[in-house]
C-alpha cells in the first residue's frame, strides 16, 4: 500500500550533544517514535527542561485558555533575529497585541476578496512558467512553488509582480538566507545570557541585511506614495495607514520592515512548502489528482475565475487541508511557562520550554484513524471532523492563530487547482521525496516530479 513519505524516528536515548547534532540535520528525525503516541513527554538537559504536549486538552490550555501564561519562547527569536527583528512572529505581551491590532484588519474577510485578482494573476504566471518544463523530464517543483508563492506575496502586499527587479532580488536573497539554516543557532538551542555572542553565520547576517535593505526601500517608497495620495489599495497600504485603536499610532518604517519580513517568511515559505507537498501527494495518488483536475476544469475553466469560485473547490480544499495535516509547514511551536505549572501531574518550573508539535499531533496514533495515510475524504468522517476541531493546527490556534490563515486557504487551493487543471504530475522513481525540517518542512533533496500538459 502506498503511503506518503515519513522520516524515520530516532531510536533509543541519545546524549544532549548527539541530539543537537541530529537536530541540526533534521528536527523531525531527531525526535523519538514515542511522541506519536504520548500525551506529554519530558526532556531534560543540563540547561533547561522541555515538555512536548500532544493531549488536546493541554494544547487548548496553552493556546486558547491561558495563552498569556505561555508566551512564545525566546529560543525561536534567537535564530531568526537577524531577519525578523521585532516582528509579530517573535514578540509577546503588549508589543505583540499592539502589532496584531494594526495588522489583523488587513486580513479580514472583506479585504481577502480584494486580494483575489492579485492571487489569480500570480497563479496564471505560475502556470505559464511551468509550460516549458512540462516535457516529461524530472523537474524540482519546490523551486517553482517558491517562485509562485513569492509572486503572490509581492502582488498582494506591494502590487508588484515577481519579475520586478526588487522583488526578484528579495526572492533570491531569501533563498540564500534559508540555505544558511538560520534557526539552527546556538542561542536557539541553549539558553544564553544576553551579553553572550550569538555566533550567527556571516552569510546569515549578510543575506538578512540585504533582504531588510530591499524591504526598507519598498517601504519608504510606499510611504511617499501614501503621502502623495497615489498609493495602490493593497495590503501594505492598508497596514501602513491603520492606526492602533488604543494608541492611535501607526507603524514606523523600521516596524513595517519587521512585519514585511515575517509576511514574506511565513506567507511565502509556508505556502511554497504546502504547494510542493500537495503536488507530490497528487502524483503519488493519481486518482485524487484526476478528481481535482476535473473539479478545477469545471469550476475555473468557464471564463475568468472569481472569488466566489474558490469556495466551490471542495476537492482541492480537502487535498490542501490533508497536505497541511501530513506536512504542516511549521512542524513545532515553542512556548515558555511564565509561572510554575502542574501539567498531567507533573511540576513544570517557570521558564520551562513547552513544545507544541503539529507534526506529531496531526499524526497522533491515539487521535486520528490511519494517521499516516493520505485521505482527503477523512474530513467528512466523524473522526476527521472531531480531529479537525481538536487536533489540527497548521496555523496555530487561539489568539496567536496565524493572521494569514484565511489568506493561505484561498491561495493554496486556487494555485493548486490552476496548476493541476493544466498539467499532469508524476513521481520520479529514482528521486523519492523525504521530508526534512529546519524551519519549515521541505524535501530533503528537493521534490522531483515529471510534468506533462493535459490534453
Amino acid at each position: 500500500m502506498t503511503r506518503p513519505p515519513k522520516p524515520p524516528a530516532r531510536e533509543g536515548r541519545v546524549s544532549l550533544w548527539r541530539y543537537l547534532k541530529l537536530f541540526r540535520q533534521d528536527i523531525l528525525s531527531a525526535q523519538p517514535a514515542r511522541l506519536y503516541r504520548a500525551w506529554m513527554a519530558e526532556f531534560r538537559t543540563p540547561f533547561f527542561r522541555s515538555y512536548l504536549c500532544n493531549q488536546p486538552e493541554l494544547v487548548d490550555l496553552i493556546l486558547k485558555e491561558r495563552p498569556d501564561d505561555f508566551p512564545k519562547s525566546d529560543r525561536i527569536r534567537e535564530g531568526l533575529r537577524p531577519l525578523l527583528g521585532n516582528s509579530v512572529f517573535v514578540t509577546n505581551g503588549e508589543v505583540w497585541k499592539r502589532q496584531r491590532r494594526i495588522i489583523d484588519p488587513a486580513f479580514e474577510g472583506g479585504r481577502l476578496k480584494d486580494t483575489f485578482p492579485a492571487m489569480l494573476a500570480a497563479g496564471q504566471g505560475a502556470v505559464e512558467r511551468l509550460l516549458p518544463l512540462a516535457n516529461g523530464h524530472p523537474q524540482e517543483v519546490e523551486e517553482q512553488t517558491s517562485h509562485a508563492a513569492a509572486d503572490v506575496i509581492f502582488r498582494t502586499l506591494f502590487s508588484i509582480p515577481i519579475e520586478n527587479q526588487v522583488a526578484t532580488q528579495v526572492f533570491e536573497e531569501f533563498r540564500a538566507h534559508q540555505r544558511t539554516q538560520p534557526v539552527v543557532n546556538l542561542g536557539a538551542l541553549i539558553p544564553l545570557p544576553r551579553w553572550f555572542p550569538r555566533f550567527h553565520k556571516r552569510k546569515t547576517k549578510e543575506t538578512a541585511q540585504k533582504i531588510r535593505d530591499l524591504i526598507t526601500g519598498l517601504t519608504k517608497e510606499r510611504m511617499l506614495e501614501i503621502e502623495a495620495g497615489t498609493a495602490p489599495d493593497d495590503l501594505a497600504t492598508k497596514i501602513m495607514t491603520t492606526a492602533d485603536p488604543v494608541t492611535n499610532a501607526v507603524f514606523s518604517t523600521d516596524e513595517m520592515v519587521d512585519q514585511v519580513a515575517i509576511f514574506f517568511l511565513a506567507g511565502h515559505e509556508t505556502s511554497a512548502s504546502a504547494l510542493a507537498w500537495a503536488l507530490y501527494l497528487l502524483a503519488l495518488f493519481p486518482d485524487w489528482q484526476d478528481k481535482l483536475a476535473q473539479e478545477a476544469v469545471e469550476i475555473l475553466g468557464q471564463g475568468t475565475p472569481t472569488f466566489s469560485d474558490v469556495s466551490k473547490l471542495r476537492v482541492s480544499r480537502d487535498v490542501f487541508r490533508e497536505t497541511l495535516r501530513l506536512y504542516p509547514p511549521f512542524p513545532m511551536m515553542v512556548r515558555e511557562a511564565a509561572c510554575p505549572e502542574r501539567l498531567r501531574d507533573r511540576d513544570v518550573k517557570m521558564g520551562s520550554q513547552i513544545v507544541l508539535s503539529p507534526w506529531h499531533l496531526h499524526r497522533h496514533e491515539r487521535l486520528w484513524d490511519k494517521p499516516d495515510d493520505f485521505d482527503p475524504s477523512r474530513f467528512d468522517t466523524e473522526n476527521g471532523k472531531t480531529c479537525l476541531r481538536s487536533a489540527y493546527m497548521p496555523f496555530s490556534a487561539g489568539q496567536r492563530v496565524c493572521t494569514g490563515a484565511g489568506f493561505a486557504m484561498i491561495e493554496g487551493p486556487l494555485l493548486l487547482s490552476m496548476m493541476v487543471a493544466k498539467y499532469r504530475f508524476e513521481t520520479v522513481a529514482d528521486k523519492p521525496a523525504m521530508p526534512v525540517a529546519h524551519l519549515t518542512v521541505r524535501g530533503k533533496d528537493g521534490i522531483w516530479l515529471r510534468l506533462t500538459p493535459r490534453s
